[in-house]
């Protein structure tokens, strides 16, 4: 497999992502973000945690506004892949791949513990696990609380997508999900997956099955 992490400025955890992913056996290649295309056959686009840009505007808003995210949209609409981590994850909700918005944290607080998941959905990026499996993983953030109205999760879900991951005894919502890209493409095709979520896999070796799925 193929795979394309994006680097922007302020992103921190790239490199962890490219280990983990080497780790899975992956061709790694680092893409800046100032480039207007992914390299040649790429199959996964990993879209890696920190601060791009420093957060300026909104987490993810000026990251979802480079070349490369234009890149990587062709890369969805396309069928292929595409990973989103911690604000790799609010960088596809700014590009609108990923339905709803990331509001502040509940309390107000940044958050940065470990939390219990329950892996509920089915995916090719949750199949190294088992379903009902519970699992721990780490969160960072201040912009983590998931939210989507009533029509846009109606329509996701009709659409076939389920989130594959739900926290138990967190007052942070958390998300990793395949949704369609029809809302975004004027033509048929839809991506195989999209998935994204606000918490850190490639920092644990549990959370690392995401990588190897």
């Amino acid at each position: 497999m193929k795979a394309a992490v994006t680097v922007f400025p302020g992103s921190n955890c790239d490199r962890d992502m490219a280990v983990a992913l080497r780790a899975a056996g992956a061709d790694v290649a680092m893409v800046w973000h100032r480039e207007d295309r992914l390299p040649e056959g790429t199959d996964l686009v990993a879209v890696p945690g920190g601060f791009s840009f420093g957060d300026y505007l909104r987490c993810g808003a000026i990251a979802a506004r480079s070349p490369i995210a234009a890149a990587v949209r062709r890369h969805a609409e396309r069928g292929g892949y595409v990973l989103g981590v911690c604000n790799g994850f609010q960088i596809l909700l700014e590009m609108g791949l990923l339905p709803g918005a990331l509001m502040r944290n509940a309390g107000l607080r940044f958050v940065c513990r470990t939390v219990s998941l329950t892996v509920e959905g089915e995916s090719d990026f949750t199949r190294g696990y088992a379903r009902q499996q519970r699992i721990r993983l780490p969160v960072a953030h201040h912009d983590g609380n998931y939210f989507a109205d009533a029509e846009r999760s109606t329509g996701w879900r009709e659409r076939g997508a389920s989130p594959s991951a739900m926290p138990r005894r967190s007052t942070v919502r958390h998300a990793a999900s395949r949704a369609s890209c029809r809302p975004i493409a004027a033509s048929s095709g839809s991506c195989r997956i999209l998935n994204g979520q606000p918490i850190l896999p490639s920092a644990t070796r549990t959370g690392r099955r995401f990588s190897a799925g």
